[in-house]
């Protein structure tokens, strides 16, 4: 089974989304929660199901409609690992870039 990894950026990003909905109080918190790590385990078994992007990099639409997600990763087949590398809500303009 497909081992999963999130970088640390993952973390800043779930907290943008949990600040996100305590703020606007949003109903369906939990559940939006349950979705995001339903879709990690989505990914221990079938890797490649996200579309391809640049770079050899993947992403995967979490959710629905006004709720959706996308987990950008990459999938490393010689170790068998998914490490998730950033994740936005599908209304933010895209994934933000770490300057090196």
């Amino acid at each position: 089974m497909t081992r999963i990894e999130l970088a640390p950026a993952v973390f800043d990003d779930l907290d943008r989304f949990i600040d996100h909905m305590e703020q606007f109080e949003v109903a369906n918190f939990a559940q939006r929660i349950k979705d995001l790590v339903a879709a990690f385990d989505i990914l221990r078994h079938s890797p490649l199901i996200g579309r391809p992007v640049k770079n050899g990099r993947r992403e995967l639409l979490v959710g629905r409609d006004s709720y959706a997600y996308v987990a950008r990763y990459q999938y490393i087949p010689n170790i068998d690992m998914v490490l998730v590398l950033a994740l936005r809500s599908q209304r933010e303009s895209g994934f933000k870039q770490k300057r090196r």
